[in-house]
């Protein structure tokens, strides 16, 4: 046989397993719909597990995992078709359509705003661009906005989760396990950073620079040239330029927007110092109720899935089933649960669509603890 003989073999046998799939689903279709008549889930943990034992001892010793793994995948079709027919309103779906119907069809332009830092953070300008004429109240750190959304003393917060270089904010994944909020929007800010210190201050004379942990990581080869200089690392890069900017001393300098330099009456000693210049930070604007402004195309979800192999496979293939792209997936440890992990999912699917509708609807069985972060639209 050549190559040829080989494919038209392969052709007839796709050819009997497509009639045979599709016969399957319509069995599938079958028992949805006898599950509905007497109020049953989808999910039977049981018979799976027992479906599973079988191919497993029926199946040749070298395809055991591959037939595992086909059938595995076979069921979340299966399930997924059979939620299609079910399609049952849960708590969350109607949390859901209720707040697209209470929600303003326009995103605040002036608002109180909660952002982390002093005048000329980042998240400042992240927040300018969120909204037209912000009321900003400034906290020390990123728990201070988020209790200060929980207590209703501001509308909104803006908070730093990811840049393009130095990756995740780690402390902000930390603190959204233990705080109840809402996203509402995004926005992608490209971030410059610069060498600022008090005038007549020359670049040779630094002995020390203060700055953001995040920004000193996005500069890590422009301070490499710089022997012998002690990098600090401080709570914001503006509170970095204020610091600079109230000391007495005339060696110290900081890494800092360019909105700084005027603010605090500064000099750039040099500008446009991070490692890349196509440099973002990712923002997020959340509340403390549900609301979902209209054109939202981004989901973002939290889940503590069960510590047993194929956990976090059975979620990924629900988002595949479903068609529905994933943006990003993050993990973060569980306090006090050893090798445990807090998974976080972006999803990019509009909020109206059967196919999230449907994932919202059926998601939370399949999941230790479930978190529903809000849906939302990016700024870029």
């Amino acid at each position: 046989m050549d190559i040829a003989d080989y494919r038209k073999d392969i052709d007839r046998i796709d050819s009997q397993l497509l009639e045979l799939f599709a016969q399957r689903m319509e069995v599938a279709k079958g028992i949805a719909q006898y599950k509905k008549q007497r109020g049953l889930p989808a999910l039977d943990p049981a018979r799976e597990r027992e479906k599973l034992l079988a191919i497993a001892e029926a199946a040749p010793a070298e395809l055991r995992d591959y037939e595992v793994c086909l059938y595995s995948l076979m069921f979340e079709l299966s399930r997924s078709i059979q939620n299609r027919v079910l399609m049952r309103d849960s708590e969350l779906t109607r949390r859901i359509s209720d707040a697209i119907e209470s929600t303003p069809k326009l995103f605040p332009a002036s608002a109180t705003v909660a952002c982390q830092g002093v005048e000329g953070a980042y998240s400042q300008i992240a927040c300018e661009r969120l909204f037209k004429l912000p009321n900003v109240f400034y906290f020390k750190n990123f728990e201070g906005v988020f209790s200060a959304i929980e207590k209703g003393l501001c509308q909104f917060g803006v908070i730093p989760l990811e840049n393009s270089t130095a990756g995740s904010v780690n402390k902000v994944y930390d603190l959204m396990m233990s705080h109840n909020f809402s996203i509402v929007r995004s926005v992608r800010l490209k971030v410059d950073h610069n060498l600022l210190a008090k005038p007549g201050t020359k670049l040779e004379d630094i002995k020390e620079i203060y700055s953001h942990e995040q920004a000193i990581n996005q500069c890590g080869e422009f301070l490499s040239t710089l022997p012998g200089v002690r990098v600090i690392p401080c709570e914001n890069t503006a509170v970095a330029a204020k610091r600079v900017a109230e000391s007495e001393r005339g060696d110290v300098a900081a890494l800092s927007s360019r909105s700084c330099i005027k603010l605090y009456g500064l000099e750039c000693l040099k500008g446009s110092v991070q490692d890349v210049g196509n440099n973002f930070t990712r923002f997020i604007c959340i509340a403390n109720d549900l609301q979902i402004y209209p054109g939202a195309d981004r989901t973002s979800l939290m889940m503590v899935l069960p510590h047993q192999p194929g956990s976090l496979y059975k979620v990924l293939s629900r988002f595949y089933a479903l068609g529905i792209n994933l943006n990003k997936l993050e993990s973060r440890p569980l306090p006090e649960r050893n090798f445990e992990f807090m998974f976080y999912f972006d999803l990019e699917t509009p909020v109206y669509s059967p196919e999230f509708i449907e994932l919202m609807a059926e998601i939370k069985s399949i999941c230790e603890e479930f978190s529903y972060l809000g849906s939302y639209s990016e700024v870029v």
